[in-house]
């Protein structure tokens, strides 16, 4: 079989990332139908188009390794392995959550499997994940820290001094680029000077590569090898990943900067889409053991929003619970 060969994948490690791809599908589709609905507090940014890349990489990784996300966090989140009955109740501000309701969509963290937080701040998660390949080196440890971040991070000071840290340092990081082209709703035709973030990657000195960031298997091979390096103590990597967001920057967004045309060509790009007929046109496996797997996942998020309905809030007394400095002042 070409795919097993080609990349030197099993059947099994296939099987993982078509799961993953599709629970974060679901996941996102059942979040933004919620929310719509009134059924769900805060804010949403959907991850949905996207999986191919925070799948991709984590798909390469230990779960000692960290990862750091963004405000678009449930897709790296569930790659990662971040429970999805625990994310789902952080959505609805509930106190089973992973960051006990108090966080929701944009703050989930979960260090148990390697998710060292989201973060709200543009590019706040970038230094971050510099910080924990510091660690890592300054134990001797193989472990590598990857950073997910989008074009919109990327004229970011913290992101540019990462970079420039993490070069002459050498440290295990992967710096992976979700470029779905747009930042929130600037091209990066626009917001940026180069058409190209690999082209600023080569000013630090730092080993890069452009992927098409719908082809879930040209990520996992090009994450695989920047992964394998940076163990190797041979210094931080950046993946440019192309990709394209199916709905706007937020739930609610208009999105009228991407026209008709543009949004009706992903169809011809849905990473899950492309997947899944890479996978039946080998004939590594039959359409009846992806239903099942389908069948599987709606189960286990109508189970994850059950969960969510039926578990607290915050206790009222808990509010400062995790606040580091109180005033207490007159």
């Amino acid at each position: 079989m070409k795919i097993l060969d080609k990349y030197d994948i099993t059947v099994e490690k296939l099987l993982w990332i078509y799961e993953k791809m599709v629970k974060i599908r679901v996941f996102e589709e059942r979040a933004n139908k919620e929310f719509l609905a009134g059924n769900l507090p805060g804010f949403l940014h959907l991850y949905a188009g996207q999986e191919a890349i925070g799948v991709g990489v984590c798909a390469n990784l230990r779960p000692e390794d960290m990862i750091t996300t963004t405000h678009r966090s449930h897709g790296h989140s569930i790659a990662k392995g971040v429970d999805v009955k625990k994310m789902m109740a952080e959505l609805g501000g509930k106190i089973t959550g992973t960051s006990k309701g108090k966080g929701g969509s944009m703050h989930l963290f979960d260090t148990k499997v390697g998710m060292l937080g989201a973060n709200g701040i543009v590019a706040g998660g970038v230094p971050m994940t510099v910080g924990a390949a510091l660690y890592f080196q300054y134990k001797s440890m193989d472990n590598v820290s990857v950073t997910f971040f989008s074009d919109g991070a990327v004229n970011q000071g913290a992101f540019l001094e990462s970079l420039n840290l993490a070069s002459i340092w050498k440290l295990p990081v992967i710096f992976v680029c979700d470029n779905n082209g747009f930042a929130e709703n600037t091209p990066i035709s626009y917001h940026m000077s180069s058409r190209n973030l690999v082209d600023r990657s080569k000013g630090f000195n730092i080993d890069s590569e452009i992927v098409d960031g719908t082809d879930v298997l040209q990520v996992y091979s090009a994450a695989k090898k920047a992964i394998t390096q940076s163990r190797l103590g041979k210094g931080p990597v950046l993946l440019d990943c192309k990709c394209f967001r199916i709905y706007g920057h937020f739930t609610g967004d208009p999105d009228k900067i991407r026209t008709s045309e543009e949004k009706q060509s992903f169809k011809l790009k849905d990473p899950i889409l492309k997947f899944t007929n890479a996978l039946l046109d080998e004939k590594i496996v039959d359409k009846n053991e992806l239903e099942k797997i389908d069948e599987k996942i709606d189960v286990e998020i109508e189970e994850a929003w059950k969960f969510q309905i039926t578990s607290p809030p915050p206790n009222a007394e808990s509010i400062l619970d995790g606040v580091y400095a109180n005033y207490s002042g007159d």
